[in-house]
């Protein structure tokens, strides 16, 4: 466990520049406690504790300004910079190494209880306010960029941008 939070505050200070320190990040990075805490609420609603985990992420919601739903999948070294007003679905899965922004949502486009939030998969990079909505996938080290409105799958890779996103070349 410890080791797993080392690992969180070493890959937020390796992308974020403005990191003095990895003392600063463990303290006083909402983005970093936001993953932390739902850790916690995560492993509470694998154990059948719904209520109490849904009640911790709200905690961590008033605390850092992040929402992530109990159920939702994060991988490792999953970082959320500037993390206010970031919304992670039900049913959103999320790789390795994933870096995103402030602002970005991971939506759901159905009402009826199936998959319904995107997949993100290993090293993507995911801009300021961008919107990720129903069960598509975000290819590996793929960038979305800020503002981007994606409803259709990102093959790996790829940067995305616009509304509604469309590839551009490198």
């Amino acid at each position: 466990m410890l080791r797993r939070l080392r690992e969180d505050v070493r890959a937020m200070c390796e992308r974020d520049p403005a990191a003095k320190g990895c003392l600063e990040v463990a303290l006083a990075y909402p983005g970093v406690h936001a993953v932390w805490g739902h850790r916690i609420s995560h492993w509470l609603w694998n154990r059948d504790l719904q209520l109490v985990a849904r009640l911790f992420s709200h905690l961590v919601r008033l605390l850092t300004g992040v929402e992530i739903h109990p159920a939702a999948d994060l991988g490792r070294r999953v970082t959320i910079d500037h993390g206010m007003g970031v919304v992670i679905g039900e049913t959103a899965e999320i790789g390795d190494d994933v870096h995103m922004y402030h602002g970005v949502t991971l939506g759901g486009d159905t009402n009826e209880p199936v998959k319904r939030h995107p997949t993100v998969e290993d090293g993507v990079q995911i801009g300021a306010n961008a919107t990720l909505l129903g069960d598509i996938t975000i290819g590996e080290d793929a960038a979305v960029g800020a503002g981007s409105v994606v409803t259709a799958d990102v093959e790996p890779g790829a940067t995305v941008v616009g509304v509604p996103a469309k590839r551009v070349d490198d």
